[in-house]
């Protein structure tokens, strides 16, 4: 099949040279025809050489690299990938884990296919597209996680609609490329119980990337009071509940959020340590001092583009500040970013900066990020988009 070729300026082939997998629009100096988004493009230096295939999209990323080699981008390509990515979280212990059963499987550039996500609960697996590209193929990648899969997976749920360029919406409805719907399942994640519904949840219906740091919580918190700020499903509270807080607050702005935080606190083994506040996060926080033993912030993305970054700046270091400021001395609090504009160093910064208003003595314990199944490229340092610090505030 022949694909249309774009060439770069002189000097632009030096980022795919290092197999970045990017390709903005301004370093593309002319193209062989006019592709139409989502098309299979091959990428080509000035002088002709062949550097990369890809995704071709509007807009300031025009080209998302799949293969650094001339491929055929068929069924038998992307099981391949599929089975890679099967195989990797084989060696991390998660595909036949009786403790966890619920985890990444493919995460976008980290696994060769930039634009995509799957996340396995229990049985079904849960396909979200985010760029034109890998929607066109979501089928293929559906019929390959059948075929890796076998019987353990009941179901596929194709949940694009959300995530596509907002340019896309317009005809795309999410439903079942396999199965049928089930209305959600309970999940297990290190022995901790959650309820899933990834048809009317967030992203995929849980924040998977925090699995490791409800781990790491688990160890600070018996017998302390904590608070769970922005707290979604309640999935460090059902943490903390198991691994026996004394009391256990969860707050959201979203009243859905804390239905299902109670459904799921409901799960855990002491149920009556826990009560929930549909409430904004600083109006929560007024008159609390001294009242938590550990804080959890961990707040939606604040910034996702870098035009709005410092504004998202401004507002970790108010919501740091004011939690440094209401903690119990000896408090611990567990501070994240999400928003990928925003860099480890940057983050560390604002929340020195933050430390700073509040005037407490603050020790880093730990510095925290994704697990494995979210896996940063080393040729691709922007796939590492959740940062997070443990602190001891004094």
């Amino acid at each position: 099949m022949a694909f249309i070729k774009l060439y770069l300026a002189p000097g632009k082939e030096h980022s795919l040279k290092r197999f970045h997998p990017w390709v903005f629009s301004g370093a593309i100096r002319r193209m062989d025809g006019e592709p139409a988004e989502g098309d299979v493009v091959e990428v080509y230096s000035s002088k002709h050489e062949f550097l990369g295939m890809g995704h071709y999209a509007p807009g300031s990323i025009a080209v998302r690299i799949f293969s650094f080699e001339q491929v055929e981008p068929d069924y038998k390509f992307w099981k391949q990938k599929v089975q890679q990515a099967y195989q990797f979280r084989e060696r991390l212990g998660l595909t036949q884990n009786p403790q966890t059963d619920v985890y990444r499987l493919l995460y976008a550039e980290g696994d060769g296919v930039p634009g995509l996500i799957v996340d396995f609960y229990k049985d079904t697996a849960v396909l979200q597209a985010h760029s034109v590209g890998m929607h066109q193929v979501r089928t293929l990648v559906a019929e390959a996680l059948q075929e890796v899969y076998g019987d353990r997976l009941k179901a596929i749920y194709d949940k694009s609609a959300e995530s596509l360029p907002h340019r896309n919406h317009s005809g795309i409805q999410n439903g079942y490329l396999f199965g049928e719907s089930t209305g959600g399942t309970i999940v297990t994640e290190n022995g901790n119980q959650f309820f899933v519904d990834w048809e009317t949840g967030q992203k995929t219906g849980f924040f998977i990337d925090q699995r490791e740091n409800r781990s790491l919580l688990a160890n600070y918190v018996k017998g302390k009071s904590l608070l769970n700020t922005f707290c979604y499903t309640g999935g460090f509270s059902v943490y903390a509940l198991n691994a026996g807080a004394r009391e256990v607050h969860s707050v959201d702005s979203s009243k859905k959020a804390i239905e299902l935080t109670e459904r799921n606190a409901a799960l855990s083994q002491e149920p009556e340590r826990h009560e929930a506040f549909a409430i904004d996060t600083f109006e929560f926080l007024r008159g609390k001092e001294n009242r938590y033993d550990v804080i959890i912030l961990d707040p939606p993305a604040f910034a996702k583009s870098q035009n709005v970054r410092h504004n998202a700046l401004m507002g970790y270091k108010r919501l740091n500040a004011e939690a440094m400021r209401k903690i119990k001395p000896g408090g611990i609090l567990f501070t994240f970013s999400c928003s990928q504009v925003v860099d480890k160093y940057l983050f560390n910064n604002t929340v020195m900066a933050a430390a700073i208003e509040a005037g407490r003595n603050i020790k880093i314990m730990h510095h925290l990020s994704q697990p494995a199944d979210h896996p940063i490229s080393i040729f691709h340092p922007e796939g590492e988009y959740l940062k997070g610090l443990v602190l001891y505030v004094e």
